[in-house]
């Protein structure tokens, strides 16, 4: 269920940082926008071929949507960055301009 999750989260993030809607996406890959908002909420798995057509709207690799890059991370790492990736996606432009800048604040 965690990677359903994240999965949807990517895809969510990926949506918004293009400017389209769920309907938009949802006709690119030739699905409903209801079947887009589940994926995105991780209510639903989408199929292999589902998955591909995703990546390929996007133009980015299948993987990707999984959180390949992120897939070397385990144990309570893992579990925090999926939980701060689900919560960075559910934010408005607005909020995620101000969490970069606190988190280059915490890092510095």
């Amino acid at each position: 269920m965690e990677l359903q999750k994240l999965f949807g989260a990517n895809v969510r993030n990926l949506r918004k940082a293009r400017g389209w809607t769920q309907e938009q996406l949802a006709e690119r890959v030739d699905v409903t926008y209801e079947t887009i908002g589940k994926i995105e909420r991780g209510q639903a798995a989408p199929s292999f071929d589902v998955a591909e057509k995703i990546a390929l709207a996007f133009s980015i690799a299948t993987p990707v949507l999984f959180g390949a890059a992120a897939s070397t991370e385990t144990g309570e790492r893992a579990r925090l960055l999926t939980d701060i990736q689900r919560t960075l996606s559910k934010m408005n432009d607005d909020q995620l301009a101000r969490t970069a800048k606190a988190l280059r604040a915490l890092a510095e």
